[in-house]
């Protein structure tokens, strides 16, 4: 099966000018477009990070995983994970191990990788160029202003936050003061009517945690609420565990801290009528995301999700579980899934009009569709919005 890209293209455009809602999920490959390690570069610089009994702990964690699932690879995300089964089953405690791992040394571990997971990247951040995710929110936020627009990550980097920040584009998280802000579930339940001032403020959902967000003991409640931080100087001199890839509940359920409630709004946001929701840099590789993801395709016959990978694979993977959804397109760097279809792209010169040009998203060299890169579909976007100008006006602080 061939699909002309030109025409597919043109189509795509059309979705992009004429849709009135958008949502957006960005996965690590955003972030690793402007040079923050993957997850597989953050654990091998983890690894190589500890020492002594902190390594020896880390490698037993991790051969353990690797033997009992051999067909997968083990990341740093599997092996907090363990770490806090671990402490849970230990009750954190020093006299009950499993793996010989001490429920102390696994919290003294887990608290360590994090720190680390910190630093490593903070640094990637400091070096790293904003501007396209700068014009990214500056072409956002000059599409349709009648609706607030969605946005869901799974990264923990704060590139997003610095970014709007930089530009001056207000947004929300669902955390409200200032001293030690505070996560309220209740602002994240409902749907702002035009009249509230922060209508067509970017909402931003981080489903995996995030560099300023930490644990706070509630002692009076015998549990933990998490709070978020503004410019930390030195991670060492927190005495709070930082909130990263939060796969233990340390919470009180019942007051449903960020992590449940961000899943119920990404629900609630994929099954609420017409939507345009796209995928940049998402390998699709969290199953509960996924299976929201995919009843939602069922259950809303007005959304219509596009999805954008960097590798061929990503797009064979994808089809393999999602062939009857005929309201996703999949866009890849020679393959493509269209109307529940996998085939090729067909890209032919002769397809253009008069005055049109493939606009950054054809590598003639390569013979490949390029828009599967954060940077490059940033910059089709950016030129193909008629703004170019007052964009990047915008983006540079003009």
């Amino acid at each position: 099966m061939k699909f002309n890209l030109v025409r597919e293209i043109r189509e795509l455009k059309n979705q992009l000018s004429y849709s009135k809602r958008y949502g957006f999920f960005f996965g690590a490959g955003t972030s690793c477009a402007l040079g923050v390690p993957n997850i597989a570069s953050l654990t091998t610089k983890v690894e190589s990070s500890l020492a002594g009994d902190f390594k020896t702990k880390f490698k037993t964690i991790k051969d353990d995983l690797i033997s009992t699932y051999p067909e997968k690879t083990i990341n740093i995300e599997d092996i907090l994970n363990q770490l806090r089964q671990i402490r849970s089953i230990t009750g954190g405690k020093d006299e009950k191990s499993y793996l010989n791992v001490t429920g102390k040394s696994a919290t003294d571990l887990d608290e360590k990788i994090c720190k680390i997971i910190y630093s490593v990247i903070s640094d990637a951040e400091a070096t790293a160029d904003l501007s396209n995710t700068k014009k990214f929110f500056a072409w956002l936020n000059m599409q349709n202003q009648n609706y607030s627009t969605e946005l869901f990550t799974t990264n923990y980097d704060l590139i997003i936050e610095k970014s709007l920040e930089e530009i001056k584009s207000p947004y929300f998280d669902g955390f409200v003061g200032s001293y030690e802000p505070f996560f309220w579930q209740e602002s994240i339940e409902r749907f702002v009517g035009s009249s509230d001032l922060t209508h067509n403020w970017l909402r931003l959902w981080k489903l995996h945690g995030s560099l300023n967000w930490f644990w706070k003991e509630n002692s009076l409640a015998d549990s933990y609420n998490i709070i978020r931080s503004g410019k930390i100087i030195n991670i060492e001199n927190i005495n709070n565990e930082l909130v990263i890839y939060p796969s233990k509940e340390k919470y009180d359920s019942s007051k449903k801290q960020p992590f449940v409630a961000y899943f119920d709004r990404l629900k609630n946001v994929l099954l609420n009528g017409e939507l345009l929701f796209v995928f940049s840099g998402y390998s699709f590789s969290d199953q509960h995301i996924n299976e929201i993801i995919f009843n939602s395709l069922r259950q809303n016959n007005r959304l219509f999700v596009l999805v954008f990978f960097y590798q061929d694979a990503e797009v064979d993977d994808l089809y393999k579980v999602s062939s009857s959804y005929l309201n996703l397109t999949v866009f890849g760097p020679t393959k493509a899934i269209i109307n529940g279809t996998i085939g090729e792209w067909e890209y032919c010169d002769s397809d253009l009009k008069e005055n049109e040009v493939p606009n950054g998203y054809w590598d003639n060299t390569e013979n490949k569709m390029t828009l599967g890169d954060y940077s490059q579909l940033v910059n089709f976007l950016v030129i193909n919005s008629g703004k170019k100008d007052n964009i990047e006006e915008v983006a540079n602080g003009k």
